[in-house]
């Protein structure tokens, strides 16, 4: 079965569904039963505990928000048409109101600043707090013959990383990794929903 993604903005009208079905402990109670499997209504109330007039409000405003739907219909021992009620495959994403792509962009600029900025400190107090490594014996070379022994030539330059810390590197593209990855979802977000959404408005 696909799953529904559902992007919830506070205020809209799912949202407040949503948020007048969940607001009980009945509620999130039946959703936990539901996940063993299907059931009726009448199973579910002798599973709780509860009265069935109980139970059919919850039921009302969980299958108005779309929580809940019913699956499939089979009778009772006395002839009764009994409605079997399931988890909706959702997933929901609550997102703020108001978005615009330069926001958007500044906001993430803002916070890759801050992990510049942050990696930056990190590789100058890291020094500070690490002990010093031991000095590497020197190494005895033998040149042509006739020349004396001496220490083994330096190798060139470490390179523009060479003296950075791993750990502090990996901070780095750790960090700017999850901000490109949440930048680009949500760029991708403000095109195929906001944008639209906007327009019917």
């Amino acid at each position: 079965m696909t799953e529904e993604v559902v992007v919830l903005e506070p205020g809209d009208e799912r949202a407040k569904k949503i948020a007048k079905a969940m607001a009980s402990q009945t509620a999130n109670d039946i959703l936990s039963d539901l996940k063993e499997g299907p059931l009726s209504a009448a199973e579910i109330a002798d599973h709780l505990s509860i009265p069935i007039t109980t139970l059919k409000y919850h039921i009302e405003n969980l299958a108005d928000a779309g929580l809940i739907k019913i699956v499939r219909t089979k009778w009772s021992s006395k002839g009764r048409e009994m409605k079997v009620y399931g988890l909706t495959d959702t997933l929901l994403i609550v997102a703020p109101q108001v978005k615009d792509i330069r926001a958007i962009l500044l906001k993430y600029a803002s916070l890759f600043g801050v992990i510049v900025f942050a990696t930056v400190i990190a590789a100058v107090v890291m020094p500070m707090l690490m002990p010093p490594a031991p000095e590497p014996m020197p190494r005895m070379v033998a040149f042509n013959e006739g020349a004396p022994l001496g220490a083994a030539p330096k190798a060139g330059g470490e390179g523009f990383l060479g003296g950075v810390d791993t750990s502090v590197l990996a901070f780095f593209l750790g960090g700017s990794t999850v901000l490109l990855v949440l930048l680009v979802y949500e760029v991708y977000l403000y095109f195929t929903y906001y944008r639209r959404r906007k327009s019917r408005v």
